[in-house]
């Protein structure tokens, strides 16, 4: 996709109890309703995340500098509140024919059937970025998030000891998973 088709991405999901969620990419103008997200994130959930997401200057960073060409962030929007985040992170050089799928839910969007409808637009988004390979690295503890992957499609390839390192020092193992958007064939 170009990046004029990516700005345009809309697409309307409805949750089983009827809500209306709008899911479209990170765009400059949503650097307010990015900062009400996290900002309410608790500081249990904070340590999951890869980033200081209650630092203001990198909320900024994300909504100024944004190059969908390596990073194509989507965001779900009940009315004006932002209630998810996804995001494909792609790489180059011999890794350039994979992306690594991120997401974040806030608490009362959890357990809905949104987190399943972000990544499946994720994944049709890759697609259309002509992408082989997605990658996810799931907290090996959080089954219900591995089952949810593999329902998606996603093979868990190996379990990673104590590869996520929380701020207090804590680790966990991490799931590696991959989904092939690739049909494989056999042809000669």
């Amino acid at each position: 996709m170009l990046p004029e088709q990516i700005k345009n991405f809309r697409e309307m999901v409805t949750l089983k109890d009827g809500t209306y969620i709008l899911l479209r990419p990170l765009n400059r103008d949503d650097e307010k309703h990015l900062l009400e997200f996290y900002l309410a994130v608790s500081d249990d959930d904070t340590r999951y995340i890869r980033h200081n997401i209650k630092d203001l200057g990198l909320i900024h960073s994300w909504c100024e500098q944004l190059d969908y060409s390596k990073v194509l962030p989507i965001l779900a929007f009940v009315k004006d509140r932002v209630v998810g985040s996804a995001s494909l992170h792609f790489f180059e050089g011999p890794k350039r024919h994979i992306s690594e799928v991120r997401l974040f839910l806030a608490k009362d969007f959890r357990k809905r059937g949104l987190g399943m409808k972000m990544i499946k637009a994720l994944i049709e988004l890759a697609r259309k970025q002509g992408v082989s390979i997605l990658q996810a690295e799931v907290i090996a503890e959080q089954t219900k998030f591995v089952k949810a992957f593999e329902m998606l499609g996603f093979k868990s390839q190996a379990t990673l000891d104590d590869f996520f390192l929380f701020p207090d020092g804590d680790s966990r193992d991490v799931v590696f998973m991959t989904m092939s958007l690739r049909a494989k064939t056999d042809e000669f």
